[in-house]
């Protein structure tokens, strides 16, 4: 299919940059949306100044989130006024939510697309540099888009897709969606109901990853723990597990966002004891008040939240456990928030990510009418904020001469000497070190290089960030 030519070279081939925001499963659209450009005649470039399209991968989750997103369109839309650049187009969650909306108030956006448009996101791009116009969708509640019946249910069409990232760790897609009716969250409304992937496309796409550098795989969804439901079969992640993690050249696999209501005891034990899965557990508590939960719409309180993780720690002692909560939720009185305080002291968790509440579109509990102050809001925040930040530190002080494996992620290579990597310090992460999200481990000497796995004996401690000295060989 012939292209547009580019304004410095009449037969170049039209260029286009990515830009990513929000989670790991946006980092996978992206790699997709790239590989379906790339087959269809498109040159990704790295520097959106060098690109005839930037195409920026919004996230829509939280408000924070939502203008960083609009930030990056407009700083995207700057490059318009000088150098090459000639459109701007917004996809992702933002896009997809906000549809014409977001189009009529970010006139700097050249277009707004939505998941619809992603099949023929060449068909589109080529469109919009011609001067055509697009009309953005009108959003609707994508979960009615499938029949709730799983045996209606078809997987989505496994898309091509390009690496943009040459790290070794890459995510993994386990499937899309979600079909809990949490009270704050709206990301069902427009990701749909929960579709999980076949498991032949999953472990093809592994091994085409394991092919191109990647040791560890960040298996991902909005709901891992529902992987196989829809398929008829809730216990495919406990089989699929040792697939992925025998695959030539992958060293690790990491599963994510574990709904603590659902997990069995079957897959704690495939993820604790299946040889090439990191024991590393990364549990959406929200909260630890029964009351609050279940205004969350939401199941579980302090006694079966610290139950599940004794069952954790006594399969794998080692496990590393992060979670997410929700603090100043509407009716949350000083009783909930001193019990969801005292839960987290004692469930010694890694690392835990503190949210203050806020209102988002759409959702239900945005129409509760017992809502805190947004100063209470704030100070009930900072307060959970500043006591997992002692938290956290204690349990990395707790580390402290553990014998680990360290993946080495990055190199400072101020001292690099004849082009290698010998004379450059390393900084990595461990099995219950997340990537993005959780704390790193750098490692002391030199030497390293990006894809060793080095096991290392843990010295000190930054915050939660690990010291470590290498004490084996690197394979």
């Amino acid at each position: 299919m012939s292209s547009h030519p580019s304004p410095d070279r009449p037969d170049a081939p039209l260029t286009v940059a990515m830009l990513t925001l929000g989670c790991a499963r946006n980092e996978v659209d992206s790699e997709e949306l790239a590989g379906r450009l790339a087959a269809d005649g498109f040159r990704l470039v790295d520097d959106p100044d060098q690109a005839d399209t930037v195409v920026v991968n919004t996230c829509g989750f939280v408000e924070q989130a939502k203008k960083d997103s609009v930030d990056a369109l407009l700083e995207a839309a700057d490059l318009k006024d000088h150098g090459r650049t000639r459109a701007v187009v917004a996809v992702g969650c933002l896009a997809e939510r906000y549809g014409k909306d977001l189009a009529e108030s970010l006139p700097e956006a050249d277009a707004v697309l939505g998941f619809d448009d992603y099949e023929d996101i060449a068909g589109r791009l080529r469109s919009i540099l011609a001067g055509e116009t697009h009309h953005p969708h009108t959003p609707q509640d994508r979960r009615r888009l499938l029949p709730i019946t799983p045996a209606e249910r078809a997987a989505p069409a496994v898309a091509p897709r390009t690496r943009l990232e040459s790290g070794p760790t890459a995510p993994l897609k386990l499937a899309s969606g979600c079909d809990r009716r949490c009270t704050f969250c709206a990301i069902p409304s427009f990701r749909g109901a929960f579709v999980s992937r076949r498991p032949s496309d999953v472990v093809a796409e592994a091994r085409w990853l394991a092919g191109e550098g990647v040791r560890e795989l960040f298996l991902v969804s909005e709901n891992s723990t529902s992987y196989g439901k829809d398929l008829g079969d809730i216990r495919l992640l406990e089989t699929l597990l040792p697939e992925l993690a025998g695959i030539d050249g992958v060293e690790r696999v990491r599963v994510s966002y574990l709904q603590p209501a659902e997990v069995r005891p079957g897959l704690l034990e495939a993820i604790a004891g299946t040889p090439g899965v990191v024991p590393y557990f990364d549990l959406s508590f929200q909260h630890a008040s029964a009351a609050v939960l279940r205004r969350m719409r939401r199941f579980g309180d302090p006694e079966n939240f610290l139950a599940l993780l004794d069952r954790v720690r006594a399969l794998a002692p080692e496990a590393g456990v992060r979670s997410n909560v929700i603090v100043g939720f509407p009716g949350e009185t000083e009783e909930d928030l001193q019990t969801l305080c005292d839960f987290l002291v004692a469930a010694r968790m890694d690392v835990t990510g503190v949210f203050g509440y806020s209102d988002e579109d759409g959702t239900e509990a945005a129409g509760f009418t017992d809502k805190l102050d947004p100063d209470e809001v704030w100070a009930r925040t900072q307060q959970v904020q500043q006591l997992v930040e002692e938290l956290n530190a204690q349990r990395a002080e707790e580390r402290i001469g553990e014998v680990v494996e360290v993946l080495v992620e990055s190199l400072d290579t101020d001292s690099d000497t004849d082009g290698g990597d010998d004379g450059a310090t390393a900084e990595g992460r461990t099995g219950f070190q997340g990537p993005e999200v959780d704390g790193t481990t750098r490692l002391l000497g030199t030497g390293h290089r990006i894809g060793d796995l080095v096991t290392a004996t843990v010295v000190a401690t930054d915050g939660v960030d690990l010291v470590a000295r290498p004490t084996g060989v690197a394979r």
